[in-house]
């Protein structure tokens, strides 16, 4: 059997049920498996499955499923899709957390995680997992421990926006601040430019003025000097 493909799966169903236990898996044949809709119950249990893509979470049909004795590392936040998963198994994976996703599980009945290695405060409330009674509490307390982690993600993001929020606001200030400054200097400097143009403008006016006075005086004395000249020649 080719690894991570699956022959004739239609012959490993029984009822609701689809074994694909010990199938020498590295993935999970996610399209064969969306077209029996009414296999509600999948066994993967012993294969080489490290992790699960997010396409098999559009298998939102499935009530049980048997991830034991594989080798998970993590999953998909996707796995919150799985809205009427009863049942998962997940024993003996390389399981250290889950995704806040999980939270979202809300059929979830039956939970078991032992023997991964669990961060501690996930591994305290999934607790031993030893029998029916232990992964029914495993599933209501893991639940309600990823809730209050969803809670704390949700929080912490929304901080995390408000203090994005602020520091835009402040960056959308600091800019209007420099623009006004610009505008400011602007209107200064054209003012000012003004400003010479007015005292350059009085100058010339002033220079101009001065020339017509002096030419005034100067054609003042040549009619004077002419008229002069003509009671002179007059006299003679």
């Amino acid at each position: 059997m080719i690894k991570g493909k699956v022959e004739n799966i239609k012959d490993k169903i029984d009822g609701n049920e689809l074994d694909l236990s010990l199938s020498n898996l590295t993935e999970v044949p996610v399209k064969e498996l969306a077209a029996f809709p009414k296999a509600t119950v999948l066994d993967l249990s012993c294969n080489n499955l490290t992790t699960l893509t997010p396409e098999f979470f559009s298998l939102t049909h499935l009530i049980k499923i048997d991830l034991s004795k594989n080798q998970l590392v993590c999953l998909p936040e996707e796995i919150g899709q799985l809205g009427n998963l009863q049942h998962l198994d997940l024993y003996n994976n390389k399981l250290k957390m889950l995704p806040i996703g999980f939270s979202q599980l809300k059929s979830l009945k039956w939970l078991d995680l032992k023997d991964n290695p669990l961060e501690p405060t996930l591994a305290k409330a999934a607790g031993d997992c030893l029998d029916e009674k232990q992964c029914k509490q495993c599933a209501s307390r893991v639940l309600q421990h990823m809730k209050v982690l969803q809670e704390e993600a949700e929080k912490e993001r929304e901080h995390r926006l408000l203090k994005e929020r602020e520091l835009e606001k402040k960056k959308e200030a600091k800019q209007r601040e420099k623009e006004a400054r610009e505008k400011e200097a602007q209107k200064k400097k054209k003012a000012e430019e003004k400003e010479r143009k007015r005292k350059e403008y009085q100058a010339q006016m002033a220079t101009s003025a001065s020339q017509e006075q002096q030419k005034k005086k100067k054609e003042k004395k040549k009619k004077a000097a002419q008229n002069q000249g003509t009671v002179l020649s007059d006299m003679n």
